[in-house]
């Protein structure tokens, strides 16, 4: 069965995109620790970020750098961190979250509540800087 994040790149589920190449894509996760909080994944859908190929491994890393130069460009703040966890859903994926200090970074925070509208329009801010 396809993971949630092969759903969205199929279009069978919405998402706030940000970018897309021919191998991975990025877009902003809907529990954002931050506003900004972005996921890079690779549209091969593979479990384990380490075990992608090296040349899937390298696709995905400097696209995520892209990706989150856009995300400091547009979204006021110090830093953009990276975390890899990987256990929520079984498709690697990097987070790219925007921080003012590191506790910015802690999963335990509380997510942040935002529209339809305030989704979009970051999507968009932050696209615009590609």
């Amino acid at each position: 069965m396809a993971s949630i994040f092969s759903r969205i790149i199929a279009g069978e589920i919405p998402c706030y995109k940000i970018a897309e190449d021919e191998h991975n894509f990025a877009f902003l996760d809907i529990n954002p620790l931050q506003e900004g909080h972005t996921l890079c994944i690779p549209k091969h859908e593979v479990d384990y970020l380490f075990d992608l190929s090296d040349e899937e491994y390298a696709s995905l890393t400097l696209f995520a750098k892209r990706v989150a130069r856009a995300v400091k460009a547009a979204i006021p703040c110090q830093r953009v961190g990276v975390a890899v966890l990987g256990m929520e859903v079984p498709h690697a994926h990097i987070h790219l979250v925007p921080l003012q200090k590191e506790s910015d970074l802690l999963f335990t925070n509380p997510k942040k509540q935002l529209t339809p509208e305030q989704f979009a329009d970051i999507a968009r801010r932050i696209s615009a800087n590609l």
